[in-house]
């Protein structure tokens, strides 16, 4: 105890911001005084603790959570006098997700959010409603407030009502719409009625991160101006819309949008498209989209046409870089050209791509992070070439689930001792500047979906 003390706090408090939150809460029973520096509300401050039944949590675990001064949580279905409990123990809470709790929802079950004097974001996900999840009154009470707001795989009663609400949430930032469907029955979702859209986009003239779902097919394409608003009362046409900065289309068919559909969001810095599937035969729009996004640091492209198809038009200002397709040597001698200051890349291994390892150094030397995802095969030999990217700091290797409940019933799990050995060998020949990341995923990519709040 004594030898901890002669160490001041703020040493010990930036020691244990390394470690996981299991080492953490391991390292908390140890004494009382790691158990303060534990506690520490710098290193809790981007959790999210998740609740449920209410009920069986002690005074002490209370105060735990109000010592970390932690202000975000994830809730399961919350009956009155939880939601009470709620609001007593953690008043200043100002981040709430509500969770499928495995029963269908009427509005009464969000009314306590406006209870909540610091609220600014609030999350639902996997649920189905009976009712509008905002109905007047809390839009009306919340509307000022809030900056961001997430709604994910969702079943709605009447999506026009809920965007009309959301429409009134003036001050929104950040707003995250993925559907699952309307009403009861099939899976069917509509796209939401341009002049419906149109006033949300002219009401919400703050917003700056928009992720947008596209599940389902309209019959004709969508208009062209149905991402550009005109400004009202302008004899000619004015964008009026927000001045977005990132934009996500999930789940997208590559036959609802045309060639013009972003050309008033030139503000874009960041634009990430999750293709829902490509009909042979469709023009790819992406050659179109990028060329007026002049500003746009960071592209994610999940499945979707060839790369051949829009590599020419990625702007040269692109730093952060995610291809989860098919991609060769050719495509990747035809990508570095365009992007010289690349310092960001996530692609996959694949049958096409040949010794991707071998050929980075030489065509992104700026790189700072790297991730490969790899299918039906381990990184190689080539992987040692890596250590020529003198400001790589990071490496993540991806590898299907499949291909290792395969291996593992061959009794060699992951990373297999040879994967290993490369590992270590990288880390020498880079005197140890690179930290390797080895992770597990299931492939599934084009129903990835990533619901994360952003920063103001």
């Amino acid at each position: 105890m004594e030898h901890i003390q002669l160490l001041p706090p703020e040493v010990w408090v930036y020691v244990l911001s390394y470690l996981s939150t299991e080492e953490k809460h391991t390292v908390r029973f140890c004494c009382k005084h790691l158990k303060n520096l534990v506690d520490h509300p710098s290193l809790w401050r981007d959790y999210t603790v998740v609740l449920s039944d209410l009920r069986r949590y002690t005074y002490g675990f209370w105060d735990t959570l109000n010592y970390r001064s932690l202000t975000r949580v994830t809730v399961r279905h919350l009956g009155r006098k939880e939601w009470r409990r709620l609001v007593k123990f953690l008043p200043s809470l100002s981040t709430i997700v509500f969770v499928d709790g495995g029963r269908q929802y009427k509005e009464k079950y969000l009314d306590a959010l406006s209870m909540f004097p610091d609220l600014r974001g609030v999350g639902v996900r996997n649920a189905i409603w009976d009712e509008p999840v905002l109905g007047h009154n809390l839009a009306v009470q919340l509307g000022e407030r809030l900056t961001q707001l997430s709604v994910c795989n969702v079943r709605l009663p009447n999506t026009v009502q809920f965007i009309n609400s959301v429409s009134h949430m003036v001050n929104l930032r950040y707003l995250l719409f993925h559907q699952q469907g309307e009403g009861y029955g099939l899976d069917t979702v509509r796209p939401v009625p341009c002049s419906v859209f149109h006033n949300l986009l002219l009401n919400l003239t703050k917003l700056k991160h928009l992720s947008w779902g596209m599940k389902g097919e309209p019959p004709e394409p969508l208009p062209d101006d149905y991402f550009s608003p005109a400004e009202p009362d302008q004899p000619v046409f004015c964008y009026g819309g927000p001045v977005l900065t990132t934009l996500e289309l999930v789940d997208y068919p590559e036959t609802t949008l045309s060639e013009n559909a972003l050309r008033s969001l030139t503000s874009l810095e960041s634009l990430s498209v999750r293709y829902r599937y490509i009909r042979e035969g469709v023009e790819c729009r992406l050659q179109a989209w990028l060329s007026p996004l002049q500003h746009l640091k960071s592209l994610t492209i999940i499945g979707g046409n060839s790369l051949t198809t829009y590599t020419t038009t990625i702007p040269p200002s692109v730093t952060r870089l995610t291809l989860r397709v098919a991609i060769t040597l050719k495509d990747m001698d035809s990508i570095a050209p365009k992007v010289p200051g690349l310092e960001h890349l996530d692609i996959e291994q694949n049958r096409s791509s040949g010794s991707l390892c071998r050929r980075i150094p030489m065509l992104f030397p700026q790189l700072k992070t790297l991730r490969i995802r790899f299918f039906r095969r381990e990184p190689e030999k080539d992987l040692l070439s890596l250590h020529k990217l003198r400001h790589l700091v990071r490496l993540e290797l991806i590898v299907e689930r499949s291909f290792i409940l395969r291996d593992y019933l061959n009794g060699h799990p992951w990373p297999s001792p040879s994967v290993q050995g490369l590992i270590s060998e990288l880390q020498e020949l880079s005197e140890k500047r690179i930290t390797v990341i080895t992770t597990m995923r299931q492939r599934n990519p084009l129903r990835e979906c990533d619901c994360v709040w952003e920063g103001d």
